[in-house]
């Protein structure tokens, strides 16, 4: 099923979405935890993230402060699978996460057609997903685990 977005989601002034720009797996463990998402050993992370096909991040643009990120990993066949989805808490989440999920699925819809898309993430993210147009907890599937 390709992703056609309806709507380009915007996010607030004073923050962008980048692709290039590696966050630091300090920072990004720090977003996990107020996710209430499993955290990774330093070097762990940075080799998921070096080993990803890419990779968004939410960031403000005076602070450099993290406030979203989403990693892809794909066969460029048949699966491509989001990792570490989360979005600081606030006001802003559910957009932050859905901002993550359009920009994350326009690529997949662009450079891997036709892949499985499946989520780690966390419940806050849930309405975002939703949203997205993916269905939760199909056949009563709940966890697909991977360790880094």
């Amino acid at each position: 099923m390709q992703y056609f977005s309806t709507k380009k989601l915007i996010l607030p002034e004073g923050y962008l979405i980048n692709s290039s720009e590696v966050p630091n797996p300090k920072d990004l463990n720090r977003l996990l935890v107020n996710c209430d998402c499993e955290t990774f050993p330093i070097q762990k992370l940075s080799l998921a993230i070096k080993n990803s096909n890419f990779f968004f991040t939410i960031q403000s643009e005076s602070k450099n402060k993290l406030f979203g990120f989403v990693r892809v990993t794909s066969d460029k066949g048949l699966n491509a699978n989001l990792w570490n989805l989360s979005a600081e808490q606030g006001n802003n989440q559910n957009l932050f996460y859905s901002v993550l999920l359009q920009a994350t699925l326009e690529k997949i819809n662009r450079e891997m057609p036709g892949c499985s898309i499946s989520v780690q993430a966390p419940v806050s993210s849930f309405k975002s997903l939703e949203d997205s147009g993916f269905i939760l907890d199909p056949n009563g599937i709940r966890v697909m685990g991977y360790k880094l």
